[in-house]
């Protein structure tokens, strides 16, 4: 190929201008000059399709067609790379597909997509020599994805651990600092823009099993849907639990959390999003407001920390625009090289079972309701002994012969034990609420 050849730009067309989109409008525009010097050659945005073109984005489309013609785009032989924004299943499903149909590179955010389809989409990207890209899909300007595949991929990586979910960090870390129950903090990160109208995605642990799922495979070779992943949100967290965390020495995060049992050829996969109790000197304790955070612990390279700003216009933009140049720089060298989307070759990848909860061994912190009077506590404590449950620690809260809560912190056992006792337990004459149970991680540093 010929240097005026090699410097002609690459083509971009972009389905969906919402929040993201016009933040991918607003560096392409403004870095301009730093992406030509980087690849040697420009990023043209050629095209942009959605269905509402008459809102005012507050952004400079000069020279880009901008209409709600997405056929077109998909056809358009001068677009070489596809951004996919617009969320969603099946729409944004159709227009991946339909893209990879026409040869053409994809970039998208879309981890729900991906964590549902993503076999069917790389496949078939594959099939068509075309690369599929989803940085911004897991920890918005974070560069996790490109980390796990590419810069610890000489690693066994042995576990990750992720604050995955800016919403619920937030609604988190201001119950802790405010004292104040779940509903009215969650308005207030409605009314600032942190949870959707509808938050039920974020509350419930949703979004962030979607990206531990991605995560998941990347780090294990392994095929995973996000309805295998044991999933609880942070809906039932009561403000006495954050009391109760900081009187322990522990802080309430909802993880994402993933593990690797056994060896090669017989590996196992532990995967889960809930609530946890994670050691307040910990660094993924100190993730405070919006911000993600992910810990990958791999065999050589030991313990990593990954911090920013998980969503957001320009930080999540940052990555899409990211990826757009990795492509570019492939289209220009002639080849489909790119390292594989999983990081593993598509023909390893293979389902791996699921460590079921109730073989985990680990501590837990209960949350137990029960009228005050004389006997009820060594009753609890009976009741565990006999599923061979130790108590390292108790709080009781409140007094006058109402209903309290009592905090109990456990030594180390079996789920499945901790679960038999509850379930007896919960059946108790002086028992008044459901047991809250939450799982500790004591191996954070």
């Amino acid at each position: 190929m010929s240097s005026s050849a090699q410097r002609q730009p690459v083509g971009i067309g972009l389905v969906g201008l919402g929040t993201i989109g016009t933040g991918v409008v607003k560096v392409l525009r403004s870095n301009a000059d730093v992406i030509e010097q980087r690849l040697g050659f420009p990023l043209r945005l050629l095209r942009i399709a959605d269905l509402d073109t008459e809102t005012d984005r507050r952004v400079d489309l000069e020279g880009i067609r901008f209409d709600a013609d997405t056929d077109g785009l998909l056809d358009d032989p001068a677009v070489d790379i596809v951004v996919e924004l617009i969320g969603g299943y099946d729409v944004a499903r159709r227009v991946i597909l339909r893209a990879v149909e026409n040869r053409k590179h994809v970039v998208t955010a879309n981890k729900a997509l991906l964590a549902l389809h993503g076999e069917e989409i790389f496949g078939k990207a594959a099939a068509q020599g075309v690369d599929v890209a989803f940085e911004a899909s897991v920890g918005g300007g974070i560069p996790i994805l490109r980390s796990v595949r590419e810069g610890l991929a000489a690693n066994h990586i042995q576990a990750l651990y992720g604050i995955l979910n800016g919403t619920t960090n937030y609604v988190l870390t201001e119950m802790e600092a405010t004292g104040e129950a779940f509903e009215p903090v969650l308005k207030r990160a409605q009314d600032l823009g942190y949870a959707e109208a509808d938050p039920s995605f974020d509350a419930d642990g949703v979004d962030a099993a979607h990206k531990l799922t991605l995560l998941a495979s990347m780090a294990f070779g392994a095929r995973l849907t996000h309805e295998q992943v044991p999933t609880e949100g942070i809906r039932e967290l009561l403000p006495v639990d954050f009391e109760a965390a900081e009187e322990f020495g522990y802080r309430l995060k909802l993880l994402g959390i993933a593990k690797a049992h056994g060896s090669s050829g017989i590996e196992r996969i532990e995967a889960r999003v809930h609530p946890t109790l994670v050691p307040a000197r910990s660094l993924l304790s100190q993730v405070d407001g919006a911000m993600n955070a992910v810990a990958v612990i791999g065999d050589a390279v030991g313990e990593t920390l990954f911090y920013g700003p998980g969503a957001g216009e320009l930080p999540t933009a940052s990555a899409v625009v990211a990826d757009l140049m990795e492509i570019a720089r492939e289209i220009r060298r002639g080849g489909f090289g790119r390292v594989a989307p999983l990081s593993y070759l598509p023909e390893v990848l293979e389902p791996k079972p699921l460590v079921p909860l109730g073989e985990l061994q680990g501590r837990f912190y209960l949350r137990f309701t029960a009228v005050d009077r004389p006997g009820v506590l060594a009753h609890l404590a009976g009741v565990l002994g006999e599923n061979g449950i130790g108590i390292e620690s108790v709080i009781q809260k409140g007094q006058g012969g109402g209903s309290v809560p009592v905090l109990v912190l456990s030594h180390v056992a079996s789920e499945a034990a901790v679960r038999s006792a509850i379930q007896e337990i919960d059946e108790l004459p002086d028992v008044t609420a459901p047991t809250r149970l939450v799982r500790i991680e004591d191996d954070l540093s």
